[in-house]
């Protein structure tokens, strides 16, 4: 942490103090830098922020103190990186000028659009535009126009506003698209030399029925004495990517590939993305893999680490090989059920050592040609998905722990690990005591005793009316999972070293992870300079990409449930707040708010943190998380990305347990007649348990 410190608090020469941290800015104007291990974020005045805008990562001067609070209060000094640079907004042209308005009120000012930058943009056009110049000398920075979206559907302009909101430029420049331009296609004779070459090995590829670029491959023979080779073999992005060259400058920038709905946006261009580097079939590609021997019980008994050059044989999708393990015939069925014995193998160790087994839903939508969502798929995680999910868990924790294990001038190796904390200590409290009115209790005296409980838990619940809810707030208790130099283990996945090493085609820390692997091997150490800056950076971008994905798929549900409002769905509470609660409806997976302004006529209803849950002053009504409700759909407002529910109906008991009703309570928090009210009141049809 001092580490840290001393390289974030420099002094100007002047006795001045100067912090780098990130810009915050409210409705009101008003402006905080937040920086790492500062106790205070540093306010900054709307005049002092000096063209910085909300999420910009910034160096700030402290100037003094803010009032007699003690806050100290700065002036930006410089913008060391932006995290948006494209907006979309309206087009005004005129005779020697034009601006582009921005929708967004995060931009504050207009774009300035040199006529000769329109590209082709007209008056009144919808169109994304993007920065070129932005002095702290002038009020309006200079754009130019990217593309125009007049004519573009409703969906269009919705998603690439989400992506460019979040910081991640729809388009690549031109220096990157020609960098990606120049390799050419083939295997070059020389390279074969400098690699194991594995081309006549049988190898595939296992991915989603849409998937483009395949950025892993397994390849399969039995060898001796009941032992048998699987390879993992990972596209070799890195041989692509010179380091600092502006190909490598924008792939780390974005950091991540993001995906929405309807779209992928990539982190490299698709020269790269979906061609040269892709794992395609019947073509041979460069790869960096880690081969291992190993029994069908899923020990390892050897492995090696190589560059490599392989052939992919056959494309399989997950439907392809699930329908394989199920028993339908096809092809490489024998090699595909053996793979698969030792991944089942492989997760009942994980287990047993101490990983968490949560499981999850994912939501897909089904998409007309226009995006429009017209129907919702709920995905499974299935032993298709599994056999991949293992052996990739397998390469990336031995990579890391290759890596670990060595040293360069007597010090461990910098490399950015993938890290997962223990639980939060207060969320952890909360859930536990809720979980014990479900008969769950927790052993709290070690992160393994956690972990084990965590596992009793998930398999006592199973299949019982309370998984869902506890599986979700379980999940809700994890610390996030980042990226650092500090390798405090995976707490998650019970594993003592862990990496990304097996998706650099989406994500930069697994390019980062090549480069550092391949001067091991080679024996020629050169630690990455601010390596852990750079991990901080993947890290932020991972959230902002989830976060953009998240609100796309809002955003996908409401356009979804615009054609529901007014009918009533069975649902699940699935979060609760002093402000109402919120309601997933069984049928399409969609969440919207049932508000407290709503029930506020039954009763006062209290926020009960430790129940997650909203009780009734005088009623004992409770709401709680997992409990059924049914609703009404009365609004979904894209522009919010909201859906708002009416409660109709709900089961629920008072505090001894005794089953209450909207007909047998009074509903009145003054007391008052209302009990008939209840009744008289339709749209209202509570059933008694």
């Amino acid at each position: 942490m001092a580490k840290n410190n001393k390289r974030k608090n420099k002094n100007d020469g002047g006795g001045r103090k100067v912090y780098t941290g990130k810009l915050e800015v409210t409705r009101s104007g008003m402006g905080f830098v937040v920086v790492p291990d500062l106790d205070s974020d540093i306010m900054i005045e709307r005049e002092n922020m000096n063209n910085a805008l909300n999420g910009d990562e910034v160096k700030v001067e402290v100037r003094g103190y803010f009032d007699n609070n003690k806050r100290l209060k700065g002036t930006i000094t410089e913008i060391v990186r932006r995290k948006q640079t494209e907006f979309s907004g309206r087009v005004e042209v005129h005779p020697h000028f034009a601006f582009l308005v921005p929708e967004s009120d995060k931009m504050p000012v207009d774009i300035y659009i040199p006529l000769h930058l329109l590209n082709g943009a007209q008056n009144g056009d919808h169109a994304m535009g993007r920065i070129v110049e932005w002095t702290g000398k002038t009020k309006n920075p200079v754009g130019e126009i990217v593309s125009v979206l007049t004519h573009e559907s409703v969906n269009e302009i919705a998603m690439q506003g989400l992506l460019v909101e979040n910081g991640f430029p729809l388009t690549f420049p031109d220096d990157v698209l020609e960098d990606a331009a120049r390799y050419p296609e083939g295997i070059d004779k020389q390279e074969i030399k400098n690699r194991k070459d594995m081309r006549n090995v049988l190898t595939m590829t296992i991915d989603p029925v849409d998937a483009k670029d395949f950025d892993d491959a397994l390849s399969f023979r039995e060898l001796k004495d009941g032992l048998y080779e699987v390879g993992v073999h990972i596209a070799d992005v890195a041989h692509y990517i010179e380091a600092g060259s502006a190909l490598d400058k924008e792939a780390y920038q974005r950091a991540t590939s993001v995906y929405l709905p309807d779209r992928v946006l990539p982190m490299l261009p698709e020269r790269l993305s979906n061609e040269l580097c892709s794992l395609r079939p019947h073509e041979d590609k460069y790869t960096f893999s880690v081969i291992f021997q190993i029994n069908k019980q899923g020990k390892v008994k050897d492995y090696s680490i190589n560059k490599t050059l392989i052939h992919s044989d056959r494309r399989f999708t997950y439907e392809e090989v699930q329908e394989i393990i199920e028993g339908a015939g096809g092809d490489h069925e024998q090699e595909i059920h053996l793979m698969n014995a030792i991944a089942r193998n492989l997760r009942q160790q994980r287990f047993k050592k101490g990983a968490i087994n949560f499981s999850s839903q994912e939501v897909r939508f089904e998409l007309d040609e226009s995006g429009r969502p017209i129907g919702i798929v709920v995905k499974e995680s299935k032993e298709a998905h599994q056999l991949i999910e293992e052996f990739m868990l397998l390469a990336n924790r031995t990579v890391a722990e290759y890596v670990g294990s060595m040293e360069y001038k007597g010090d461990k190796i910098p490399f950015p690990y993938r890290v997962h904390d223990v639980p939060d200590e207060d969320k952890l409290r909360v859930f536990t005591l809720f979980a014990a009115r479900f008969g769950v209790k927790f052993d709290l005296g070690t992160p393994e005793a956690i972990a084990r409980s965590f596992n009793q838990m998930l398999e006592t619940v199973e299949g019982k009316p309370e998984q869902h809810v506890l599986e979700q707030l379980g999940i809700r208790t994890m610390s996030k999972a980042v990226y650092t130099t500090d390798n405090i283990g995976h707490y998650g996945l019970g594993f003592e070293h862990y990496c990304h090493f097996t998706s650099p085609i989406r994500r930069y820390p697994d390019v980062l992870v090549h480069r550092i692997l391949l001067q091991c091997i080679e024996d020629n150490v050169k630690p990455i300079k601010h390596l852990e800056a750079q991990c901080r950076h993947c890290s932020d971008q991972e959230r902002r990409a989830m976060e953009a994905e998240r609100a796309a798929n809002k955003y996908k549900q409401v356009e979804y449930m615009q054609d529901y409002v007014g009918e009533d769905f069975d649902a699940v509470i699935s979060g609760v707040a002093a402000f109402g609660f919120w309601a997933e409806t069984v049928e399409h997976k969609c969440e919207g708010m049932v508000s407290a302004n709503d029930l506020a006529e039954f009763d006062d209803f209290v926020f009960n943190e430790g129940e997650y849950a909203l009780v009734g002053r005088h009623t004992g009504l409770r709401f709680a998380m997992g409990d059924k409700v049914r609703v009404k759909v009365t609004a979904a407002n894209l522009a919010k990305r909201q859906i708002d529910y009416q409660l109709l109906e709900v089961p629920q008991t008072d505090r001894k347990g005794t089953a209450l009703s909207f007909d047998n309570v009074n509903l009145s928090r003054k007391g008052r007649d209302q009990k008939g009210r209840g009744k008289d009141n339709k749209k209202y049809k509570h059933k008694k348990r």
